[in-house]
């Protein structure tokens, strides 16, 4: 069983209470064997697998895979395209030299449904939304990363895991992936470019 969780902000990536006001994923309903695959920060949004199947693990997570994860990221001012190239080329970021990754302006930017609670808005400062694709997930670490280059992560949403796209799921809902899907999640965007939710 794989399941696809779009995870909205304040929600754990864990079934048990941790004390804090964040949510834990037992309030949505999940069959009793499953667990996440990786996590989400409680103020990361967005695609959440969730399995029975323990293997999935190491085939999905570990960076030998190079299995891909995409992620929207809002960001404080534009950044210039050098500071952009030095995200792809890669970081040290606390003492890990972070895997080169690819780094781009979303181009339209996207409208996504505003978060609750929102995010801090400044007249002074604008905003804008990068795509990052990785192949690891330290802890925080793309949040570090923008950091790095001096644009701190304002909101941030997984969209993509293998060449699964996170599309028309709405925020707290979750299915059961079937065949075509699973597959996508699984394959590579290079193999594959099936398995939208819709």
């Amino acid at each position: 069983m794989l399941l696809a969780f779009n995870k909205p902000f304040g929600v754990l990536s864990q079934f048990t209470p941790d004390g804090s006001p964040n949510r834990p994923l037992c309030e949505f309903g999940f069959p009793k064997s499953v667990y996440p695959i990786g996590r989400l920060d409680a103020d990361s949004e967005g695609l959440l697998l969730l399995s029975d199947e323990s293997a999935l693990n190491s085939r999905l997570l570990h960076p030998r895979s190079a299995h891909e994860r995409e992620y929207w990221v809002e960001v404080e001012r534009v950044p210039e395209q050098n500071s952009l190239d030095t995200l792809a080329k890669g970081l040290v970021i606390q003492g890990h030299a972070t895997l080169p990754c690819r780094c781009w302006m979303l181009d339209p930017q996207p409208t996504p449904a505003p978060r609750v609670p929102p995010i801090r808005f400044r007249k002074s400062v604008p905003t804008c939304w990068l795509g990052l694709e990785l192949v690891e997930g330290k802890n925080r670490q793309v949040r570090r990363m923008t950091a790095a280059i001096g644009h701190p992560t304002l909101r941030l949403m997984r969209v993509r895991i293998g060449s699964f796209l996170l599309t028309t799921l709405e925020p707290g809902k979750w299915i059961e992936l079937n065949d075509t899907q699973r597959r996508a999640v699984l394959d590579s965007p290079e193999r594959s470019k099936g398995g939208n939710l819709g």
